[in-house]
C-alpha cells in the first residue's frame, strides 16, 4: 500500500522594506552643539540690529521748463450716514416715597412705655440725721457695725425697734441696743503691738510687710495681763488705728472694734499721742527757744496750721512730743521746719495706755479694764 506524504510548501522569503520618508529619527545635538547655536543666532541679530537702515532715494527733480507734478491726492472717503435715532418721550416724575412703615413680617411689636419719672424722696425732717450716723456719734458702734445690727433689728428707737437701712432720727430720740448686739461687741478684740522698724501700719508697700503679719501666737507677750487667749478668729477685721511710719517704733494699736477705730483716728479726736524723739541740728546750732515755740504752737502743714502740741526738752539731744492729730510724718515735717532731724522716733502712749514693758516685735490684749480716753 503506497503512503502519501504531504509537504509543507515553503514560506515565500519576506521582503524588506524600505523606511517611509521622513521617519527617520535626527540625531539629538549635544550641549555645546545646542549653546553654540544659540551664541550664532545672537551674534546674527546684534548684527542685523547695529547694520544701518537703507535710505530712501530722493525724487528726480523735474526737468528745467516743466512744472512739478503735485502729489496725488486720494478723494476722501465718504462717511457713512447712520439713521438719527428718535428722540424717546421724558418718563413721566415718579411719586414722592412713602415713609418705610414699621416691619410687620414677623408681627407687631407694642411700643416700649416711657420709664416714669424719678420719684421724689421723702422730705427729710429739719434737724434729723441717719440713725447709723447718730449711734456712731453717741459712741454705741461705729456706722458699719450700726448698719448690722439694724438690718437684725437689735436697734430700738424710742422702744420701737427699727430695722430700715437708712432712717433718721431727731437727737432727742432715745436709742437702745438688744443684748445680743452688746454680747458681739464685747466678743471683738483690740491688740496693742510694739511695731519694730521695717514694717508698714497698713497694707504692704514697696515690699514692706504690714505690721498685722506679727500678730502670731508665737510672738503673743507671754506676761500679758488680759487672760485672753489667741483664737483665728481674733485675726478677722483687724484694722490699724492710726499710722506710725516705717522708720519709727512703739506702740500701734490693731482693732476690731469700730467704736475704739473712731475714738482713736475720727475727726473730733481728742486722745493723746505722746512721742520720744530723737534729733540733731542740720545746722551746727541748738534749737533756739523761738523755735521751741514754734514747735509748740504755730507751724502749719501743706497751708493748714497744726493743732496746739506740747513740746520740751527731755535731754540734751531728745524731744517729748504729745499731738492731739496724727498727720503724715507730721513730727519729722515739723522738726525739719526748724532745723532738726529725726534720728529716731518712739510712740510710748496713746491715751491713757502706755506702751510699758512690752518688747518690740510682740504684742498684748487691751484688757477689759483699760481704756484710750
Amino acid at each position: 500500500m503506497a503512503t502519501l506524504t504531504l509537504k509543507k510548501p515553503a514560506a515565500p522569503a519576506t521582503r524588506r522594506r524600505a523606511p517611509l520618508r521622513g521617519s527617520g529619527v535626527k540625531p539629538r545635538p549635544t550641549l555645546a552643539q545646542a549653546q553654540a547655536e544659540r551664541a550664532e543666532r545672537a551674534h546674527q541679530r546684534a548684527e542685523a540690529e547695529a547694520r544701518p537702515a537703507p535710505r530712501k532715494k530722493a525724487a528726480a527733480p523735474p526737468p528745467a521748463g516743466k512744472p512739478a507734478r503735485p502729489p496725488a491726492q486720494r478723494p476722501a472717503a465718504a462717511a457713512p450716514q447712520t439713521p438719527a435715532r428718535p428722540t424717546k418721550p421724558p418718563r413721566p416724575a415718579l411719586p414722592p416715597a412713602r415713609p418705610a412703615g414699621p416691619n410687620t413680617a414677623f408681627g407687631t411689636r407694642p411700643a416700649r412705655p416711657a420709664p416714669p419719672p424719678p420719684a421724689a424722696g421723702p422730705a427729710h425732717e429739719p434737724g434729723s440725721l441717719r440713725l447709723a450716723k447718730r449711734m456712731s456719734e453717741l459712741g454705741l458702734a461705729s456706722r458699719r457695725e450700726a448698719d448690722e445690727w439694724i438690718a437684725r433689728g437689735w436697734v430700738r428707737v424710742d422702744g420701737e425697734v427699727v430695722s430700715e437701712l437708712g432712717a433718721r432720727v431727731r437727737p432727742g430720740q432715745h436709742i437702745t441696743i438688744d443684748k445680743k448686739a452688746r454680747t458681739q461687741q464685747a466678743q471683738r478684740v483690740t491688740v496693742l503691738l510694739h511695731k519694730p522698724v521695717g514694717y508698714v501700719s497698713g497694707q504692704a508697700e514697696d515690699g514692706y510687710q504690714p505690721a498685722a503679719v506679727l500678730v502670731t501666737p508665737a510672738n503673743h507677750w507671754r506676761d500679758d495681763p488680759s487672760g485672753l487667749r489667741f483664737q483665728r478668729e481674733h485675726l478677722r477685721h483687724l484694722a490699724p488705728a492710726g499710722r506710725l511710719d516705717i522708720d519709727s517704733v512703739g506702740l500701734l494699736v490693731l482693732t476690731q472694734d469700730g467704736r475704739i477705730a473712731r475714738q482713736l483716728i475720727g475727726e473730733d479726736s481728742t486722745i493723746e499721742k505722746e512721742y520720744l524723739v530723737r534729733v540733731q541740728s542740720t545746722t551746727g546750732e541748738r534749737l533756739s527757744a523761738q523755735g521751741l515755740r514754734l514747735l509748740n504752737h504755730g507751724l502749719e502743714l501743706d497751708g493748714e496750721a497744726l493743732r496746739p502740741a506740747r513740746v520740751e526738752w527731755v535731754n540734751d539731744d531728745q524731744l517729748r512730743f504729745v499731738l492731739v492729730e496724727g498727720r503724715k510724718r507730721q513730727i519729722r515735717r515739723m522738726c525739719e521746719a526748724v532745723g532738726l532731724k529725726v534720728t529716731g522716733l518712739k510712740r510710748v502712749r496713746i491715751g491713757r495706755v502706755m506702751l510699758g514693758d512690752l518688747p518690740a516685735g510682740k504684742w498684748r490684749y487691751l484688757g477689759a479694764d483699760e481704756h484710750f480716753a
